[in-house]
């Protein structure tokens, strides 16, 4: 099994008493279809933790997947796979493959962020539409004639992605193999050879499509080729490939483009009728149509940038007659992106409340921003909206930090409502809002205080024990058990004529004092 480790050690500091917010990055490499329970790598040990700081601290992995692909063992620190990993199920046809986690621990907030590269094996074999295909082909079909065939496909990206086809021994036909701009590879039979429907009335053959991995996977079609009389032309277009543009989201009914191909023919065996060739992928026939009369080909279905960026559409013109000639082209269709989706703040960790004697600097929350959109469209800025003693500082492309940027007085402001604005570089402009509540804890930073400094009381003569000669007040600004207030007299002030009552009401916390007998 092969794996790799990488590290990407990020360093910053915050003032004193900042909890720091993002102490690095972490890569793992990792093959698919690993067996579940395979060590990815030891994280506690790669983050600098104590196996006994995975408790203590509140370690865990947030992820923002479906499923949970990894897990930590506790008692070892050790990453796991904890479920099978399919690279082409999690990336599809992606050139790279990664699983993004983040390690969080607490007392102080930190946060580690952990990239699992998912490497490709050869697991999967070319593939073709069909196991079988028919070709019809007059028997007065000239040498060079080409026939385009259905393309494999293979779910494994890289060098063990699809790298050739090979045509099986036949006098007939060669196979030409076409690298394309997009890196896919298609074929076509060519007629080298002429065909005679008396001598041989029908060619067997087998294409083998060959992906590059070791050792090579393949996939097979078998093509039956009938060598038909009559009907001497072909229609044909006037491109082999014809290339066009359009918005994302463009209306229903649209006319994309009209495809028109020529049949030297007269009659029947002249008029043509255009189609889609079979086996057309189905999310091509679900966002596209073809008129058979005319040729045009019109929007079905909504076309999303997000989805797919082009379409490639095999487009075929067949004629009328006793025995039906087809002619091909292909039309690339190019998606272009429109700026139709707002960014979007997600919060991955909060501190609240936060104490109002918390230090400049320190981390209340972390928050990641996202948009689907590609370019400009997709890049975001985040601030936030209003006055307020925070601010926020980003860590890495699209990560933010909440901090503290001022002092906090719970007694002037118990509360704060945040609004962060995200805002992405698209025309028009996109943005959306995240309101954030942070509550500010009290600590005892205020001392009781009376009315007055000084209060005036009579007394009469001979007053008997335990009278009330007044009552005092006292307040304190803070609440909960910072608040509540104790009266005593200094023994000494006094030479012990007074005293003060022990049973306060604590809802009003107003003492009354009184003489006592000595």
């Amino acid at each position: 099994m092969l794996m790799h480790l990488q590290r990407y050690l990020i360093v910053g500091f915050l003032a004193s008493h900042v909890l720091e917010s993002v102490l690095g990055q972490i890569a793992y490499n990792i093959l698919e279809e690993v067996k579940v329970g395979t060590t990815v790598g030891n994280i506690t040990k790669d983050i600098n933790l104590s196996l006994k700081e995975l408790t203590s601290r509140e370690f865990r992995i947030v992820s923002n997947l479906k499923r949970e692909y990894f897990r930590v063992n506790a008692e070892t620190g050790a990453l796991h796979v904890s479920e099978r990993i399919d690279r082409e199920e999690l990336c599809a046809s992606a050139a790279s493959c990664s699983v993004n986690l983040e390690a969080l621990v607490n007392r102080p907030l930190q946060l580690y962020r952990v990239r699992i590269n998912i490497l490709d094996v050869n697991d999967n074999s070319p593939a073709f539409p069909v196991s079988s295909a028919s070709l019809n082909i007059t028997e007065i079909t000239a040498a060079g004639a080409r026939f385009p065939l259905q393309s494999a496909h293979d779910a494994d990206i890289g060098v063990n992605s699809l790298k050739t086809y090979k045509l099986g021994s036949n006098e007939h036909f060669t196979l030409d193999i076409q690298t394309h701009s997009d890196k896919t590879i298609s074929a076509e039979l060519v007629l080298v050879k002429a065909l005679d429907r008396e001598k041989t009335p029908f060619v067997d053959l087998l294409v083998t499509a060959v992906d590059g991995g070791s050792p090579a996977r393949t996939g097979t079609v078998n093509i039956m080729v009938n060598v038909l009389d009559i009907n001497d032309n072909a229609p044909v277009f006037g491109k082999s490939l014809y290339k066009v543009s359009i918005a994302e989201h463009t209306a229903v009914g649209a006319t994309v483009i009209r495809l028109q191909a020529k049949d030297s023919d007269e009659s029947l065996n002249g008029e043509l009728v255009y189609s889609f060739i079979s086996h057309t992928p189905q999310n091509i026939l679900e966002r596209f149509e073809i008129d058979r009369e005319t040729g045009d080909v019109k929007i079905r279905g909504d076309v999303d940038y997000e989805e797919s960026n082009a379409y490639e559409i095999r487009v075929q013109a067949t004629d009328k007659g006793g025995v039906p000639m087809s002619g091909h082209t292909k039309l690339l269709v190019e998606v272009l992106d429109i700026n139709d989706n707002p960014p979007s703040v997600t919060v991955t960790s909060l501190i609240n409340p936060v104490e109002e004697s918390a230090g400049k600097g320190t981390v209340v929350a972390l928050m990641t921003v996202s948009d689907p959109d590609s370019g400009k469209n997709g890049a975001v800025r985040c601030r936030l909206a209003g006055s307020s003693p925070f601010k926020l500082q980003t860590s890495f492309q699209n990560y933010y930090s909440l901090i503290l940027d001022d002092v906090l007085d719970r007694e002037k402001v118990a509360e704060y409502n945040i609004t962060v604005v995200a805002e992405d570089e698209g025309n028009p402009q996109m943005s959306s809002a995240k309101v954030i509540n942070v509550l500010v804890a009290d600590v005892n930073d205020n001392a009781p205080r009376f009315t007055a400094k000084t209060e005036y009381a009579a007394l009469r003569e001979n007053s008997k024990a335990g009278s009330v000669l007044c009552t005092l007040k006292a307040s304190d600004a803070d609440i909960g058990e910072n608040a509540l207030i104790t009266y005593t007299i200094p023994q000494t002030a006094v030479n012990g004529l007074f005293d003060a009552l022990h049973c306060i009401d604590l809802r009003r916390r107003i003492p009354e004092v009184s003489t006592r007998c000595h």
